[in-house]
């Protein structure tokens, strides 16, 4: 059997810790302050996923790769399930009315997804997949 991890942290580059944090706060996630100091902070998505938000140059230390420039491409798409096409629709909304810019939409029927770009250029998309319609496909 392969690997069985157990949680996941997804680190990403910020370039205001103070306004990320702020912009993620309006989209309902809070943050665990054991990991969270001037450098970086601990967002929770859920019991076992968490976005660390790194300053840049300390993300930097990390890696001698040069950072993406977001503004030109694209690094990762965090893609969060949600309970219902509403609740898509209601947390992208949230990140637009945060600041955010509009991403992506996909509607096949059984499977709903729309994403949003954060103040810092990261794609954050949202899905909910209808099973009783995947049958169909």
């Amino acid at each position: 059997m392969g690997l069985q991890a157990e949680k996941i942290f997804v680190n990403l580059p910020v370039k205001d810790l103070k306004r990320s944090v702020d912009f993620f706060t309006k989209l309902g996630f809070e943050f665990n302050d054991q990991f969270s100091g001037d450098k970086a902070t601990c967002m929770v998505i859920s019991e076992n996923i968490y976005a660390m938000l790194l300053v840049e140059d300390f993300f930097q230390s990390f890696t001698k790769k040069e950072l993406t420039d977001t503004r030109k491409s694209a690094e990762i798409i965090v893609t969060l399930s949600a309970e219902s096409r509403e609740q898509v629709d209601e947390i992208v909304n949230r990140g637009l009315a945060a600041g955010g810019k509009p991403g992506y939409e996909f509607d096949h029927g059984f499977m709903y997804e729309s994403s949003f770009q954060d103040i810092d250029g990261h794609f954050w998309a949202f899905i909910y997949m209808d099973e009783s319609k995947m049958h169909d496909k």
